[in-house]
């Protein structure tokens, strides 16, 4: 009842409507109410052959709005009515969405009941708390990924950027997130998706056991700009609902890179000039917009932020990969030579970070991640003259030492998707690793025979 009086209460007395003047490919130009819209205000368009669509006034030209269409544009026309839409566009979450699959208006696509409608009213496009409200990141959060919790400790509200390519692996490592991770609820944003891919990820990679506590929001990539840039919004949206009631929500977008395309589709199509690779200025403005929404709240709940990025042609320093790294707080980056030697998760731990990693691990934690990261960093400078054989054993002690460790690192950092490794675990495996590395060197099995006879 109150999400109906909420509704009922921003209503208008009046309905003011204007009318299709032109339209330029996805762009409707519409004319009579320039003067009571905004950028951002919504239109409804009266079709002559199917249901009305609904469109986002993106740019003013000439005393006409311009507008962008939210689906299809058959059987509009110039002439057709456009109603103005009153109502800010807002959603009315609830904790029965839990396990569903959703569109990016908040719809039921997964062939179950109707969403239950909550109280509150939830802008799609709400501002982030106020910098100085908001509580610092603190605590680590168990990702149940061995590479990550010991390399790259998270903490609760971070929020981090999965780089990478095509094909290395991001749809089936956020998977094992949702699946291991100790947080209460998962947020999933697909955007920009391709639609044969959904069923695979939610059945194959999500399963039944992830699925349980998380809410999955999909546009596949032959929706509109419109549709894909919402997608995300809504992701975050739904995440704070839940960060409001205290929850601990992990949120995963797969991908910012399609977020920042739906963008600047939507820029050019306004008239915007292309600035850095075809990437309008807004898509640069946006980004802040939509991933400072992550992070602590003011009270206890917190939204720890994964957000995969797309870099083309594996250019890590393309403009929106450049962009994301420097809004984010640390950045995992997965390596196609790496996922090419069959080792998953793919993930280059000399290439990526934690910013809040060293404030949030023990004194002893650190020292040993230090030092297996020198080890690595050490050996990755040598191995082509290791495979070649031009480096002779005893010429450099510490290169000797990386040498000896790297096969036993190699399987430390590797991972099946259905094996779960917790933040202790994971700290006590890579212990280990040194452990029984030292008691061979210190013990070789030939000399333990020899004392046995």
């Amino acid at each position: 009842m109150q999400s109906v009086i909420a509704e009922i209460d921003g209503l208008s007395e009046y309905s003011y409507y204007g009318r299709v003047a032109a339209i330029q490919g996805l762009l409707v130009e519409v004319g009579g109410v320039p003067h009571r819209l905004t950028i951002g205000s919504r239109l409804r368009l009266e079709t002559r052959a199917r249901a009305d669509t609904m469109c986002e006034v993106v740019g003013f030209r000439d005393g006409r709005a311009l507008a962008m269409p939210f689906g299809h544009l058959d059987g509009i026309g110039v002439g057709c009515k456009a109603h103005i839409v009153e109502q800010d566009p807002v959603i009315f979450p609830d904790e029965t969405w839990l396990g569903r699959v959703v569109n990016a208006v908040g719809e039921p696509i997964d062939g179950g009941p109707p969403l239950a409608k909550g109280p509150m009213p939830y802008a799609l496009r709400a501002a982030p708390p106020q910098a100085h409200a908001r509580k610092r990141v603190a605590g680590k959060l168990d990702l149940g990924i061995r590479a990550m919790n010991t390399f790259l400790t998270c903490c609760r509200g971070q929020r981090m950027g999965i780089f990478a390519g095509s094909g290395v692996g991001k749809s089936i490592l956020l998977s094992m997130l949702a699946r291991f991770t100790s947080s209460d609820v998962n947020i999933i944003g697909l955007v920009g998706e391709r639609g044969r891919e959904v069923q695979e990820f939610l059945e194959d990679y999500l399963g039944p056991e992830g699925r349980a506590r998380s809410i999955v929001v999909v546009a596949t990539s032959d929706e509109s700009a419109l549709m894909r840039r919402q997608a995300a919004h809504l992701t975050l949206t739904l995440a704070e609902y839940f960060r409001d009631r205290n929850n601990d929500v992990l949120c995963m977008i797969d991908s910012i890179t399609r977020f920042a395309m739906a963008q600047r589709e939507i820029g050019l199509s306004g008239g915007e000039p292309p600035a850095s690779k075809g990437y309008t200025p807004t898509v640069f403005a946006e980004l802040p917009k939509l991933l400072e929404r992550a992070g602590p709240g003011t009270g206890d709940g917190s939204i720890t932020g994964l957000f995969t990025v797309l870099v083309e042609g594996d250019d890590h320093n393309e403009p929106v990969a450049d962009a994301v790294r420097g809004i984010l707080d640390g950045h995992i980056v997965l390596d196609r030579a790496i996922a090419e030697r069959g080792r998953f998760p793919a993930i280059n731990v000399l290439r990526s970070i934690s910013r809040t990693m060293p404030g949030c691990n023990s004194e002893a934690e650190n020292l040993i991640v230090n030092h297996a990261r020198q080890l690595m960093s050490v050996y990755d400078d040598v191995a082509e003259m290791v495979r070649l054989g031009a480096y002779r054993t005893g010429s450099d002690p510490k290169v000797d030492e990386a040498i000896h460790y790297n096969e036993s690192l190699e399987a430390f950092l590797g991972q099946k998707m259905d094996e779960r490794v917790g933040l202790e675990q994971g700290y006590e495996e890579l212990e280990a690793v040194f452990t029984a590395q030292q008691d061979t060197a210190e013990h070789p099995p030939e000399a333990d025979a020899g004392a046995a006879e």
